[in-house]
């Protein structure tokens, strides 16, 4: 019987010292963990800084020629265009007088209102907004075209939007027309060779919606 008493004393007894040695240890466990005196800063480069909101943001022109930004829009039509004419260089001049990352003529800027030649090969933003102008030309002269031949099959090609507006740069509006109204017959090649059917093809695909089709676009819309 006493012996009995004993181990239902003791045993309890027993628990309760084991179960203060596991909290004692836990402490410990926990005072170590919080313990930062190991570490030290010294010799580290603890000055940050983060953009402020104004130079986060970019100032977008909402005007009638709102600007997609990536991929097949109109940032990457035009890259793609600029690559091809002049591997994107702003400031090159080509053996036959075209100018610029776009590989403008006189006759063209003259067109949209651009008279300084000088002063456009050493513009990057005016060779921008050049480009944007005469896109836009020529996609109202070519807006019928552009609505009657998309998805259609010309000369073997599949017409687009994006190509009747690459081939238009190459050899202008009035070229892309007759190409497409005469089933392909009428081509043209520019004196390097290059053909509007390969701008049809090379620079298909591309959504164009962002540029609006202007009869007679300016720069002052732009600014």
């Amino acid at each position: 019987m006493i012996r009995h008493l004993v181990k239902i004393t003791v045993l309890p007894f027993m628990i309760g010292l084991l179960s203060l040695g596991n909290i004692s240890e836990k402490k410990r466990d926990l005072t170590n963990a919080n313990d930062f005196s190991q570490y030290s800063t010294e010799g580290l480069d603890l000055h940050y800084t983060v953009p402020l909101p104004e130079e986060t943001l970019q100032e977008v022109n909402h005007s009638y020629f709102p600007l997609a930004l990536t991929g097949q829009m109109y940032i990457g039509f035009k890259e793609a265009l600029a690559f091809k004419e002049s591997q994107g260089n702003y400031f090159t001049v080509n053996t036959f007088g075209y100018m610029g990352k776009y590989q403008f003529g006189a006759s063209t800027l003259d067109v949209i209102g651009i008279k300084n030649t000088k002063n456009f090969i050493k513009n990057p933003v005016l060779q921008e907004q050049a480009f944007l102008l005469n896109t836009s030309r020529n996609k109202w002269v070519l807006r019928r075209d552009i609505k009657r031949f998309s998805g259609r099959w010309v000369g073997g090609i599949k017409v687009t939007e994006s190509g009747i507006l690459a081939a238009a740069h190459l050899a202008g509006p009035g070229s892309v027309k007759r190409f497409l109204r005469s089933g392909g017959q009428e081509g043209f090649n520019d004196a390097f060779g290059t053909s509007i059917e390969s701008y049809l093809k090379k620079f298909s695909g591309f959504d164009m919606s962002f540029v609006q089709a202007v009869k007679r676009p300016k720069l002052e819309d732009l600014l």
